[in-house]
């Protein structure tokens, strides 16, 4: 596939995104039930607004130059990663969680930024070219964004009585000892993920002149 293609995939992609979230958002105004700081609390609200700067990044990339830099693989790295556990956790935690009455939103937006997206992602990161392979030291960038979620989601439950984006995350549903266990489970998973990545472009890196030692 060649880079243009791949360019304007990605600016697809990533216009797409945009307009699927502010849909949702819309949805959710005309019915008076948008709340910024519950919508914007969301992992996989936050990591859609990463999705579409990655997007179109990438596609300007893609157009501009022969290879991606090893900065943006990396922050690719890490939103891939993301992308993956959004995708599992909502289709196997959270898919049948929806309201059983009052507003039903539109359900088509949550299926493209838990399922369709991340699965794009993860093409875009096996079959795209100018992909520089990366150094194992990378792998930490993996938990820098979901630490700090992290640490302002159990802060914002415990300031605003027990208001939490995920279930999981509350410890009035399984106590404490479930919540780390989903903490540890989540975090290991990200880091298998990201490493999985970096061992992907390094085995696959086509130049070897962008191999990091």
């Amino acid at each position: 596939m060649s880079r243009r293609v791949v360019g304007a995939i990605r600016l697809l992609a990533g216009v797409g995104l945009l307009v699927t979230m502010a849909i949702q958002i819309a949805d959710r105004v005309v019915n008076n039930v948008f709340d910024p700081w519950e919508y914007f609390s969301y992992f996989t609200i936050e990591t859609s607004l990463m999705n579409i700067v990655v997007f179109v990044v990438g596609g300007v990339l893609a157009l501009r130059r022969p290879s991606d830099t090893v900065l943006f693989t990396t922050v690719r790295m890490a939103t891939l990663a993301y992308a993956i556990v959004t995708a599992g956790v909502y289709n196997l935690l959270l898919r049948d969680d929806g309201p059983s009455e009052g507003f039903q939103a539109l359900g088509w937006p949550s299926e493209v930024m838990h399922v369709w997206m991340p699965l794009l992602i993860v093409l875009d990161w096996l079959v795209s070219p100018g992909r520089p392979a990366l150094a194992w030291r990378r792998l930490g960038v993996v938990m820098i964004y979901p630490v700090a979620w992290l640490a302002y989601s159990l802060l914002r439950g415990a300031v605003s009585n027990g208001i939490y984006p995920y279930p999981f995350l509350d410890p009035a549903t399984d106590g404490w000892g479930s919540v780390i266990a989903y903490i540890v489970g989540l975090s290991v998973g990200l880091l298998g993920l990201g490493a999985l990545a970096i061992a992907y472009s390094r085995r696959f890196a086509r130049d070897a002149s962008l191999r990091q030692s």
